[in-house]
């Protein structure tokens, strides 16, 4: 028996396509942090079982759905991603092999932004663990990037995971907006140095040669450009954060 489990918030726009892409599961759980438009109607109407989490980050939301699951394996998908048809077709294959050592999986996952996958800037050629048998994921840690706790081996899958993360520069927004407080909280708690002027220029410049140069952003054309632009843009707005949380702080 395979759970999938998604986690959401005012994901009106994009649940339903992605639980569409999950039917193949035998059991269907939304993790709500809090939504107040319709995605709930609309994850009911799939004939997903919601969980409500009031926990803080996403570790917490994860493990909130993985409490409740009854599947045999766990497979997570987030909303703005769907499970393509031919990961399909391989994920049913793993689920009902004889046990064997390998007891986690990393899917390929193809990030699509603004409509091009990206194969540049940190986007292409990324593996994600996502796929657990039950009795061997012990749960998640950390607040933001979060990181799965198992036992066992660790398999690859080729087949992709469609991203669709940055699908305009509206909803990329809207998520920098909330990603990045979540940043610069874990900074503030860390106890990152005062932010002064010049830290701004060192950080921007930082991310900028690593998008640009390290990675070659600007080889994914026009949509590459963009990225590794808004990439800077980021983390800007991460430690301007912080220098707002830390200014508070002082008062």
């Amino acid at each position: 028996m395979l759970t999938g489990i998604v986690i959401t918030k005012n994901e009106e726009k994009m649940i339903g396509d992605c639980l569409d892409s999950m039917s193949f599961c035998d059991e269907l759980i939304v993790v709500d942090t809090g939504s107040t438009d319709k995605t709930n109607q609309i994850a009911l109407k799939k004939k997903a079982r919601i969980v409500s989490s009031h926990g803080k980050d996403y570790s917490q939301f994860r493990n909130d759905g993985l409490k409740k699951a009854k599947g045999d394996w766990i497979l997570y998908v987030d909303a703005d991603e769907r499970v393509s048809k031919e990961l399909q077709t391989e994920l049913k294959k793993i689920v009902s092999r004889p046990p064997s050592d390998i007891k986690a999986y990393a899917l390929a996952r193809t990030n699509i932004y603004l409509g091009q996958p990206m194969k540049f800037g940190g986007w292409g050629g990324e593996y994600i663990i996502r796929l657990f048998a039950t009795d061997h994921i012990f749960g998640w840690e950390n607040p933001l990037h979060e990181q799965p706790k198992f036992t066992g081996d660790l398999g690859y899958v080729s087949s992709p995971l469609l991203h669709y993360s940055h699908r305009d520069l509206s909803s990329m927004l809207e998520k920098t907006i909330e990603f990045t407080s979540y940043e610069a909280k874990l900074r503030l708690d860390s106890g990152h140095p005062q932010m002064t002027w010049w830290r701004f220029f060192r950080v921007m410049f930082t991310e900028g040669w690593y998008r640009f140069i390290k990675l070659s952003a600007w080889r994914d054309g026009t949509e590459g450009v963009i990225d590794g632009i808004f990439q800077v843009f980021n983390t800007f707005i991460i430690y301007a954060r912080l220098w707002e949380m830390q200014q508070k702080n002082v008062k």
